[in-house]
């Protein structure tokens, strides 16, 4: 049986204010507590959040059939259906009620970085199709990736680490830092039943920048073991992100850090967010910080690369390619 879902109250760094111990301290606690927290201050315009949103809505009310022409290809750039990806196949009897859209790192074809997972060209709808849709996109990429390098530089001086241990090049200096536009159709959820707008997961990477608008939908599991479990509704901010730990930085952390669960319940409104997944380089071994182990505290989890985490935590949640072209999805 459900508990009855009430709401959390999350800490709220801003960025722009001059006592940084402070900022340290409620971040501290937020990753201690649920891995969650909101970023305000952060210099991204209410404007210009508002035209990302507008740009994002324009392209989900395209045709399927014009959506379909940027279905997401092999390095997981453009559009994914409705219940392409699921996130808790255990629990789940569809796929996530939602549909979206995929804008990496951009690289040239040409380029031999385009070689490697999750970097490439990206894909992008015609300009006679989506005038300035590509120009938004971009520029948000970029000032979302600048947002997270600073939440990155108070993460490392929370968990005792130089301030700059995330900038250095093999960490956030050639990210892997990925844009998903998403929108939830007008749908009501039934957990009961396994129908979910996102079933419950834990993000991969490092750390997640959400943006929502402002119905109601996220939810928190603080404790993933708990039977039953219990969920909390995660109140939207205007103008600020909602901000929450990967399985990544669990692992880099040795899990005194951590990722919580969380899904996306509908209440038959339609939803719109925008999530900005961060990530290390591609080479970046990810094992346990020297200031999170002891004799008391071993490394609970074997080195691994980024790149090599993130392919099979892709692969591992959504619909095979192939099934398109055969015409099943």
């Amino acid at each position: 049986m459900e508990s009855p879902i009430s709401r959390t109250d999350l800490n709220c760094i801003s960025l722009a204010d001059p006592d940084i111990q402070k900022s340290v301290e409620l971040l501290k606690q937020a990753c201690l507590d649920s891995g969650f927290f909101y970023v305000v201050d952060h210099g991204i315009s209410q404007e210009f959040m508002d035209e990302v949103f507008a740009q994002s809505k324009k392209f989900f009310d395209l045709p399927h059939s014009e959506k379909m022409k940027l279905l997401r290809d092999e390095k997981n750039r453009g559009y994914t259906p409705m219940l392409d990806e699921i996130l808790d196949p255990e629990n789940q009897v569809n796929g996530d009620y939602k549909e979206g859209y995929y804008i990496g790192v951009e690289v040239p074809a040409d380029s031999p970085d385009a070689n490697r997972p999750f970097y490439g060209p990206n894909q992008w709808p015609s300009e006679e199709v989506l005038p300035k849709w590509r120009e938004v996109m971009e520029q948000y990429h970029r000032e979302a990736l600048r947002v997270a390098k600073l939440v990155a530089r108070i993460i490392a001086l929370a968990l005792d680490l130089d301030v700059d241990f995330f900038d250095r090049t093999e960490m956030l200096g050639e990210p892997i830092a990925t844009l998903r536009l998403l929108h939830y159709e007008g749908q009501v959820s039934n957990p009961a039943k396994g129908v979910y707008g996102a079933g419950a997961h834990s993000d991969y990477g490092l750390i997640t920048l959400l943006a929502t608008d402002d119905v109601v939908g996220l939810q928190i599991c603080k404790d993933r073991n708990a039977q039953p479990q219990v969920w909390e509704y995660v109140a939207p901010v205007k103008g600020g992100f909602i901000v929450n730990l990967g399985d990544m930085l669990e692992r880099w952390s040795n899990s005194i850090f951590r990722s919580t669960l969380h899904r996306v319940v509908l209440d038959g409104r339609q939803r719109y967010s925008i999530a900005y997944f961060v990530e290390p380089s591609h080479d970046c071994v990810v094992e346990c910080l020297p200031t999170c182990k002891s004799e008391t505290n071993p490394p609970k989890f074997p080195p691994i690369t980024c790149s090599a985490y993130l392919s099979q935590r892709y692969k591992d949640t959504h619909t095979d390619l192939s099934t398109y072209s055969d015409g099943k999805a």
